[in-house]
């Protein structure tokens, strides 16, 4: 037999809570009652009213970790850290002046990805397929079949000072490797201030670059009255880079879009890689056309798939992790060791 309670308006029964806020095995207002064994019993407390299935229990007992899907955005520093420390990723520098043909190169990639068209590549998974979405519904926006004057929008990012990384792992087929991929998706404003300011606070995630992607605008490099200018800057920007890898520099490929109405010649060619040998470095060329006025000799994504062959297929130069040093005859090194 259970016991009930006299205090008026007392819902212990139903809720089971005491109104008076006493502990409900304790509390005077409760009458007891004596059992047909003569044993005295009462009200069992909240814990076991819901372990008997009483009145307030739950229907379902809570899961320990509530199962949700991740965010398809682009990435953050943490979230890249975290998928770093579990598996090897790739992370490319992206530099460029304002309408270069960074975020084009990203839009067109996803989109060749999408179709199974970038050449020795196939799409294995991606955490940002959203932003990639994103920069890329300006190339699906077409007014009767007429091809949009800007295919891509002008990045800005939330915070000014961490970029957002788009995450793409591809298979490659000739020998099944699968390689993860973190691009960041950044302003050309930023590049701008590295040159004139030398603020390479918002870099820092290019220290654990393999490559650097520096995005050269085509249709500068083929006018004469502006090719010198984009020349000039982009030799300041190798030189801070040097000065802000210091020992270790990622290897460098010279991204040039609009191959589809400008081929790069050979003299443009020769100062460009001149700029990079002056600093003691050396980089690569490629050609790009991430969308194309001119399908039948350039096609749209032309030379994308070369410029993911160059970024994982060479490795780059290390400084040895224990440099040898040379017998100097006459001259006893262990003893010396301590002098310096």
């Amino acid at each position: 037999m259970i016991a009930a309670c006299s205090f008026e308006g007392c819902s212990f029964d139903e809720t089971g809570l005491c109104a008076l806020s006493n502990e409900p095995s304790n509390c005077p207002k409760r009458l007891k009652s004596q059992t047909e064994d003569g044993q005295v019993s009462t009200f069992p407390n909240n814990t076991e009213s819901n372990t008997l299935g009483g009145l307030g229990s739950p229907v379902l007992d809570q899961p320990e970790s509530p199962s949700f899907l991740g965010s398809s955005r682009s990435l953050g520093i943490e979230e890249m850290n975290s998928l770093m420390s579990s598996r090897y990723v790739n992370v490319v520098g992206i530099l460029g002046d304002p309408e270069s043909g960074k975020t084009a190169c990203l839009a067109s990639l996803y989109l060749l990805v999408s179709h199974a068209k970038l050449d020795g590549w196939s799409f294995a998974d991606s955490r940002s397929l959203s932003a990639f979405e994103d920069i890329a519904r300006g190339a699906r926006d077409w007014n009767e079949a007429v091809v949009p004057e800007q295919m891509t929008t002008h990045t800005e990012l939330n915070d000014h000072n961490t970029p957002g990384f788009l995450h793409l792992r591809l298979v490659r087929k000739s020998d099944g490797r699968r390689v993860d991929f973190a691009l960041p998706d950044i302003p050309g404003e930023w590049t701008q201030a590295l040159v004139t300011n030398a603020r390479a606070d918002r870099f820092e995630f290019m220290r654990s670059a393999e490559a650097i992607w520096i995005v050269l605008d085509g249709r500068l490099l083929a006018d004469l009255e502006k090719r010198q200018g984009l020349i000039a800057r982009f030799g300041q920007l190798v030189a801070r880079l040097k000065t802000m890898f210091e020992v270790r520099i990622p290897r460098l490929i010279m991204v040039v879009t609009h191959r589809d109405a400008h081929d790069l010649n050979g003299d443009v060619r020769r100062r460009l890689l001149k700029e990079v040998n002056r600093r003691e470095m050396n980089a690569d060329i490629v050609c790009v056309a991430p969308f194309s006025n001119n399908q039948e000799s350039i096609p749209a994504g032309f030379g994308l798939s070369d410029l993911i062959n160059i970024t994982v297929s060479e490795i780059a130069e290390r400084p040895a992790f224990w440099q040898k040093t040379e017998p100097v005859e006459g001259q006893r090194a262990f003893l010396s060791y301590r002098r310096y």
